[in-house]
């Protein structure tokens, strides 16, 4: 039986800017933060969290929450790539898209991982920590960028 020809996945363009303020970034946290289908649940938590940063800091939430994403969104990462029956662990540049993922992936993990307060206050302190390069999620990415500099002497094996 012949083979299948396999066609290369087609990326799915960006999603809609959110309504509140225009951003896709925000608009794609929103989308990860969506817990069991209630996207609307989800915008009042994010909407929540940048009123507490407002009343908090004083400035424009958006501009906190890009420059969260700015200071965890990962350069470097570790890949496994086998050669010869061994598996070395690869340190490799990390495109913007799948960086700003891994960050907004973090935020929301960091935030989840946290007890006692609701998700908006959590959220709200780990954006804020993260603006000021502080936190779990910046912590992540140091842990992140260690891991690719103890791995540099696998670094010829890029492909």
């Amino acid at each position: 039986m012949p083979r299948k020809a396999l066609k290369p996945k087609e990326k799915r363009g960006l999603p809609r800017p959110d309504s509140k303020f225009g951003s896709i970034v925000v608009a794609r946290f929103i989308g990860k933060l969506n817990f069991e289908g209630k996207k609307s649940i989800a915008e009042s938590i994010m909407y929540d969290s940048f009123d507490i940063i407002k009343e908090k800091l004083g400035e424009d939430p958006v501009a906190v929450f890009s420059r969260a994403i700015e200071n965890i969104r990962p350069l470097l990462e570790v890949r496994p790539r086998r050669v010869g029956g061994a598996t070395y662990q690869v340190p490799m540049e990390v495109p913007s898209i799948r960086s700003i993922t891994l960050a907004i992936n973090w935020i929301i993990e960091s935030a989840r991982s946290k007890t006692g307060k609701p998700m908006c206050e959590r959220l709200a302190q780990e954006i804020i920590d993260g603006s000021k390069k502080e936190g779990a999620a910046i912590k992540k990415r140091e842990d992140t960028h260690k891991m690719a500099e103890a791995n540099k002497a696998f670094a010829h094996y890029r492909w």
